[in-house]
């Protein structure tokens, strides 16, 4: 070795960047950043400021249905091109392109489970397929399983996501409002539950139908709930919103929606409301809803009944 030579030092230098997806997440609430793991470990919720993911169908049903309970039906029925319809690409391809995408045949997945041992039927829209947008197939396994709960008594639950009815499915799309609300006339005169959550976005077609008509409305914090987008309302009326127009928050404040329940309190929510309306075994007291307006039901049906009889009384004396 000569005098002034030296040996190459063993450091590696990294040349190009590593570009790959860290788990990181800005969240789209309060910009602050959230590990994914935390949010799958919070149900999919900001830990910081609560902001709500969506969650995808089988999240969705793994967070209600008790372990394994959840049975599906209906799954004959699948989407057809009727109309050969035909926009930017044809409906055919569009479906095949939303099967593949979702790992499902359509936007709606319906079945029969339990909910902290209560039985219902429960239907959960898939908003990865075509935007959870209901079509003839989504109405027609909608009424089935309101059909179902009709005929054996059981409460009914439908957790909506969607952006409305189908437009490649036209006049067939819209017929489906119809279809489902007479299904629920049905539930009703059988005096049986229907609940119906809303989550972000229900729009369209299924919130004027049968996502509007439930006995309780729930939402979730922040959820957009409206006909048509705050964009398109603005156009057609040409003037500003008011803040926050079709939030859920909003919503709740002119009565479209009965209460609003944070996805982690919802599962023993719908068990409070679905032992109360059903008049089964009290639950656990770890049950105990934390909503504050079913908190609420108990202590005001009392005096309700209380005003009641004070009314009747004095109709007696008269």
């Amino acid at each position: 070795m000569g005098l002034f030579s030296r040996s190459k030092p063993k450091i590696k230098v990294q040349t190009t960047k590593k570009d790959g997806y860290s788990g990181w997440i800005k969240c789209s609430g309060c910009h602050e950043m959230t590990h994914a793991n935390e949010l799958q470990e919070n149900s999919n919720c900001c830990p910081k400021c609560g902001h709500h993911y969506r969650l995808s169908l089988l999240q969705r049903i793994a967070s209600l249905a008790d372990e394994h309970s959840f049975k599906e039906k209906f799954t004959e029925f699948k989407p057809i091109d009727s109309l050969s319809f035909v926009d930017t690409e044809s409906y055919a391809e569009r479906l095949k392109s939303a099967a593949a995408k979702s790992g499902r045949d359509e936007a709606i997945c319906v079945g029969t489970c339990t909910l902290h041992g209560h039985p219902l039927a429960l239907g959960v829209f898939d908003f990865s397929f075509m935007g959870g947008s209901m079509g003839s197939v989504v109405g027609e396994r909608l009424t089935l399983l309101i059909e179902f709960a009709t005929d054996n008594g059981l409460p009914l639950v439908i957790v909506s996501a969607s952006g409305g009815a189908r437009m490649q499915e036209s006049i067939f799309s819209l017929m489906q409002m119809a279809k489902t609300s007479a299904a629920l006339t049905r539930l009703h005169d059988k005096r049986l539950p229907f609940i119906s959550v809303l989550t972000n976005p229900t729009t369209g077609g299924v919130t004027a139908s049968f996502a509007s008509l439930g006995d309780i409305i729930i939402a979730e914090p922040d959820a957009l709930i409206g006909f048509a987008g705050p964009r398109v309302v603005e156009k057609a009326i040409g003037q500003k919103l008011p803040p926050k127009a079709q939030k859920s928050e909003f919503l709740l404040e002119k009565g479209m929606i009965d209460c609003i329940v944070k996805r982690c309190d919802l599962k023993k929510t719908l068990a409070f409301f679905i032992e109360f309306l059903t008049n089964n075994v009290p639950l656990p007291k770890e049950h105990a809803p934390s909503c504050v307006v079913a908190e609420e039901i108990p202590e005001r049906l009392k005096a309700l009944i209380a005003h009641a009889k004070e009314n009747l009384k004095t109709a007696v004396v008269k």
